[in-house]
């Protein structure tokens, strides 16, 4: 486990670049109060990097230069802190409802000293009005769900982005009448953070081509 931590944190510090020293001051927040106030579980310590920063790096290459994106349901700020570390021209909005991690968000990117370019807001999805050229998710409900609560929030040319597992079709198949009815296509699409880095798989949504003709 050491062998493959250790393996894991050098490809971070491949993708990071110039940016590392800041994501290793994330990841030990994580590991310290993440775990303390428990938003990580104990046994993902030994994790983070893989399971946590290099798959949140993963959506990089499907997001342009200088977009919006809004992180919703952030809990610990995963993808959104780790892609705003990487990417300094994206405006990254994080949306949380719970007041624990609404707190622990906005301690921490205060600490990193990225609040000139990272918003925290605590809110529901479905409450919150504003508009992001991407909205990300990861992990934090199935497709049919996640539709209805951030499709609100996706500009007319914007995109979704839901991290998945493997079931990641299943939930596309099973979404069929939600995706219909906003008038989105869903692609599966497999990503990596770095060529060596284990895979991501996404589900991308965007407005039916279609409808654009």
């Amino acid at each position: 486990m050491i062998e493959s931590l250790s393996a894991s944190e050098e490809l971070a510090r491949k993708v990071y670049g110039a940016q590392f020293p800041l994501i290793n001051r994330y990841v030990d927040i994580l590991a310290s109060t993440g775990i303390e106030w428990g938003l990580i579980g104990p046994r993902e310590s030994e994790r983070l990097w893989d399971r946590h920063i290099l798959n949140s790096a993963a959506l990089s290459g499907l997001i342009a230069d200088e977009h919006s994106v809004a992180d919703v349901g952030s809990g610990a700020g995963l993808p959104g802190i780790p892609l705003a570390t990487l990417r300094p021209d994206l405006r990254l909005t994080l949306i949380e409802p719970l007041l624990r991690r609404f707190t622990f968000l906005a301690q921490t990117v205060e600490e990193l000293g990225i609040a000139n370019r990272v918003e925290v807001i605590r809110s529901r999805a479905e409450d919150h009005r504003g508009m992001y050229d991407v909205v990300v998710a990861r992990a934090l409900a199935p497709l049919d769900r996640l539709i209805d609560w951030c499709n609100p929030l996706r500009a007319p040319r914007g995109v979704i982005l839901a991290v998945k597992g493997r079931s990641a079709a299943d939930e596309v198949k099973a979404a069929s009448r939600q995706l219909m009815a906003a008038r989105l296509d869903a692609e599966v699409v497999t990503v990596r953070a770095h060529t060596d880095a284990a895979p991501a798989t996404v589900v991308r949504l965007s407005t039916q081509l279609t409808l654009e003709r």
